[in-house]
């Protein structure tokens, strides 16, 4: 009986071996997960500042892409009005 207790007792450490080792990876991960999840914060935060740049850059080219929309159509209806005025005036 006494090798049979002996063997659980070693099972005995060995499981507190191994709960002592998952708890030091518990907390290493847990340690990570805290460094990562500021680098990512800082990182939105660093591109949110260049989105809201990017944003601006879009709308402006927007805006002069309808600018130059309208002078096209523009220029278009006056050559198109001049044609007919031409025809009809012949």
């Amino acid at each position: 009986m006494a090798p049979l207790e002996g063997r659980v007792e070693g099972f005995e450490d060995r499981f507190a071996s191994l709960e002592r080792r998952f708890d030091g990876l518990e907390h290493k991960l847990d340690g990570l997960d805290h460094k990562l999840s500021s680098r990512i914060e800082a990182l939105e935060h660093r591109l949110s500042g260049r989105i809201d740049a990017l944003d601006h850059r879009i709308d402006a080219l927007d805006q002069k892409i309808s600018r130059h929309f309208t002078w096209t159509v523009g220029i278009q209806v006056a050559v198109l009005l001049a044609v007919v005025a031409a025809l009809t005036g012949r």
